[in-house]
């Protein structure tokens, strides 16, 4: 079983920076493809970026690419998600999830933080 928390979020400013944490107590963390995914008031939960076991592989939404890195460090058991340049538009309760094999949909993941919410204002 692989247990994740999220934190880092917060209230930024639009241009601003955060960098989000998802820190895991599974003890096979370390072998799994994390995703990061975000969730808006009313809107569906979407895809983020994902980054496979060895951080050899990372995918980003087109939304965020060349914004937001996604990077992983297997000796703490630790995913970022570093958010740069943020937007309005980028407000939403951003969550990490897990899995043996992976994806870029919500479907392709069995493990879940329990989300953090990042607002950034105008």
């Amino acid at each position: 079983q692989v247990q994740l928390v999220e934190s880092g979020g917060g209230l930024v400013q639009a241009g601003g920076s955060l960098r989000l944490s998802c820190a895991s107590s599974g003890r096979i963390f370390s072998r799994y493809e994390v995703g990061w995914f975000r969730q808006a008031p009313g809107k569906e939960r979407e895809f983020v970026a994902t980054i496979n076991w060895n951080g050899g592989e990372t995918y980003y939404a087109d939304s965020v690419k060349g914004r937001f890195t996604i990077s992983r460090d297997n000796a703490v058991n630790t995913v970022y998600l570093q958010m740069n340049s943020l937007k309005p538009e980028d407000t939403a309760v951003y969550y990490c999830a897990a899995d043996w094999r992976g994806g870029r949909t919500q479907s392709d993941y069995d493990y879940w933080g329990q989300g953090t919410q990042v607002t950034v204002s105008s």
